[in-house]
């Protein structure tokens, strides 16, 4: 059987659709600033269709981009800021490497050991770094908190956090569950996350066209946004 391919039934050419959706994914930019800079190109196409576009293809695009993305070191830096889904402030756990590179994100409600623990054990199983995503399509808000997946591929040498005391009881807990090993190195001392403190800034940066997040998507909920 042929695989159908993903741009099938679609009105404009995919080369069209690819370029509004990684405007939008890697810059600051709206949906409405898009439909503006098409406009300026000759190709009228409504601000929700490139929303839709979105919807569709970054969760595909990030999917088969992320093998080939390069991979991550030993050394983690995690950290959590504020932003805000639908007007109520939510914290975004972030954690990057050494060099810089998105590792994993995930937005919370709380900002305790329940919510750390969460967070590590969704990092613990990705195999590469993302690049920084200008907005997370969607964020699980209550997953088992020991992923029953055994494949971990990502495993950490040293992971830098501030003096946030949920951290400490996050990390003991994977440890005593066998989802993270025993010598890797928990580090409190804030001025070495300095690197994802300054990134904290690239994101909200990136955030502020759509006024931050939209919404939170409970796991198995389809696709869709209340914009």
């Amino acid at each position: 059987m042929i695989e159908q391919t993903p741009f099938k039934w679609r009105h404009f050419q995919p080369e069209i659709i690819l370029l509004c959706v990684r405007w939008y994914v890697r810059y600051a930019l709206s949906y409405r600033d898009l439909e503006e800079m098409m406009a300026e190109r000759g190709l009228p196409v409504d601000h929700t269709t490139i929303f839709r576009w979105v919807q569709r293809y970054a969760p595909e695009l990030e999917k088969r981009c992320r093998p080939y993305l390069k991979a991550c070191n030993d050394s983690w830096k995690v950290d959590e800021t504020y932003s805000k889904v639908k007007k109520v402030w939510m914290y975004l756990y972030r954690a990057v490497d050494s060099q810089g590179n998105t590792l994993e994100f995930l937005l919370s409600p709380t900002r305790d050991a329940e919510a750390a623990t969460r967070f590590f054990d969704k990092a613990l199983h990705v195999s590469t770094c993302s690049a920084p995503l200008n907005h997370p399509i969607e964020e699980p808000v209550a997953q088992p908190l020991i992923s029953t997946d055994p494949i971990t591929t990502a495993v950490p040498r040293l992971i830098n956090v501030d003096k946030n005391a949920a951290y400490p009881k996050a990390i003991a807990d994977l440890k005593a569950a066998g989802v993270l090993p025993l010598h890797v190195e928990l580090r409190q001392v804030k001025y070495l996350n300095n690197l994802i403190e300054q990134d904290h800034r690239f994101i909200k940066r990136l955030t502020k066209p759509e006024w931050a997040f939209s919404r939170l998507r409970r796991p198995g909920e389809p696709s869709k946004d209340s914009r």
